[in-house]
């Protein structure tokens, strides 16, 4: 019997530096969405906190904001800092398999861009006119919308 609450959980950053937004091609190799723009980020996995002490009796705090920065660093090679709650999506993954995608935003810590080849082929710092010239995975630029105007608010 197939377990109803079991999910794949993925987080995405919004990474904004001097006014614009951090996006890369996937990869023509990936099999989820080769060739569309989107912005980085990946999958939590039990690697992320099974062998660091507990926090709690029978938890881990903070391993989203942990498991972020690690998948930022691998895929595009720079740090992030002032990681924020943006929003969720769910989806049903081709062959059924639930997801779970939390965006976030972030800023840019440092660090220069070096791209992991295997996930993504390019990159671009652009603003919200620009974004719009890419062909981003549906709801990226909705997303980088609701930030920019999270950003303004504050």
């Amino acid at each position: 019997m197939e377990n109803k609450y079991l999910h794949e959980i993925a987080m995405s950053a919004i990474i904004q530096k001097d006014g614009k937004y951090l996006i890369a091609r996937r990869s023509l190799e990936k099999t989820r969405l080769p060739g569309k723009w989107t912005v980085p980020g990946g999958r939590l996995e039990t690697n992320d906190y099974i062998d660091l002490p507990r926090d709690t009796g029978d938890g881990w705090y903070g391993i989203l904001e942990k498991t972020l920065k690690r998948e930022v660093k691998e895929e595009v090679g720079v740090d992030i800092e002032n990681i924020n709650y943006l929003t969720n999506l769910v989806v049903v993954n081709e062959g059924g398999a639930p997801g779970v995608i939390i965006s976030c935003t972030a800023d840019y810590a440092g660090g220069e861009i070096k791209l992991q080849m295997e996930e993504n082929d390019d990159f671009a710092w652009v603003d919200l006119d620009e974004a719009k010239k890419f062909d981003l995975i549906d709801g990226i630029y909705a997303e980088m919308i609701i930030a920019h105007d999270k950003k303004i608010k504050n």
